[in-house]
């Protein structure tokens, strides 16, 4: 059954996959967008262009901060879900630029949030982080940790969400889930990140930049297994009923209140200098290597449990990180006509 969608962040790289895919199983999404300059706005522009070629998508140009128009937005769909992905993303730029992150992630959140619990939506996600899990040496992650130590400006903030998230849903009793995302990649990714970077500087002949002498893992997490997922949690509502309490072990659902956090990621840490191997290979050249220390703010590995999320689901991203690559390779390339 078709349902009124509201999408934040509908022209961002996860946004638009998941709009689309929305849009292809007939589902009505509304699409909210900054269009902010931190990467090129004519590859949003280009991504926002797809989704407006089908009938069932709507979009309005606005900012998280500005209430006015979200709310406008919001009370004339009516959504019945809102899938809050829109967030100023990117570690190294939250030292430079902090203030920008409070703005976008926590004040405009908590507007998502007071307007979600206004229209008594069915269920509010927001995409959270891997970056919340911090300093945090027991790996894989996952969502009962404790998660305390932040080592960024980004991720503090996102941390932030999920705690004002959840003291809504507790005097509200509003359905939310948090979505901990784990270095999502793909065919129209953001131009700030590694494998976008990496591409762009090897094909100009330019050099990589490798922190840490490439001593890193991440748990690279395909853009289609990231799409699948949300879409499958949408429709799990998180109850906090004593029945409904424990059924799985390990479950992150609050004794307190009807929300979950959820890890979304590949499950596997791929090491650096391996992810930029297989690069090598399907852009058949070699990059120019500057090995550097590593940077304020950056974790030295990413690795999710997503025990959770197969549970609940009965689906779990398993898109090999080589073949992930290949798809990527080929969009751009054939994207930028290189």
């Amino acid at each position: 059954m078709a349902k009124n969608i509201l999408i934040t962040g509908s022209a961002g790289f996860i946004g638009f996959a998941l709009s689309k895919f929305l849009l292809d199983a007939g589902h009505h999404v509304r699409g909210y967008d900054g269009m902010t300059d931190y990467y090129d706005v004519q590859l949003k522009r280009e991504r926002n262009k797809i989704l407006t070629s089908y009938e069932n998508f709507s979009f309005t140009e606005g900012m998280l901060e500005n209430q006015e128009v979200l709310e406008k937005t919001a009370i004339q769909f009516k959504p019945e879900i809102i899938l809050h992905l829109a967030a100023q993303a990117g570690v190294r730029y939250s030292i430079e630029r902090p203030k920008v992150y409070i703005n976008s992630n926590i004040i405009g959140t908590f507007n998502i949030i007071e307007l979600a619990n206004k229209l008594k939506v069915n269920h509010l996600l927001i995409a959270s982080s891997s970056s919340v899990y911090g300093a945090n040496k027991n790996i894989p992650y996952q969502e009962i940790d404790k998660t305390q130590t932040q080592l960024s400006i980004y991720a503090a903030t996102k941390k932030a969400t999920e705690s004002i998230a959840h003291s809504y849903s507790n005097l509200w009793k509003l359905p939310i889930t948090m979505l901990r995302l784990f270095t999502v990649y793909g065919p129209w990714g953001r131009p700030d990140m590694a494998l976008f970077k990496f591409t762009e500087s090897i094909i100009k002949g330019n050099q990589i930049d490798i922190y840490n002498d490439g001593e890193m893992y991440r748990d690279f997490t395909y853009i289609d297994d990231i799409v699948k997922s949300i879409t499958l949690l949408m429709d799990i509502t998180p109850k906090n009923e004593s029945s409904k309490i424990n059924i799985y072990k390990n479950d992150s659902l609050s004794p307190v209140a009807p929300f979950r956090i959820v890890n979304i990621g590949n499950s596997k840490k791929v090491k650096l200098l391996d992810f930029i191997d297989t690069l090598e290979f399907y852009l058949e050249r070699k990059a120019k290597r500057n090995y550097m220390p590593m940077q304020k703010g950056d974790v030295h590995s990413t690795w999710a449990n997503t025990d959770l999320l197969k549970k609940l689901t009965g689906f779990y991203p398993k898109t090999d990180f080589k073949k992930g690559i290949k798809n990527f390779v080929e969009w751009y390339l054939a994207h930028y006509k290189k």
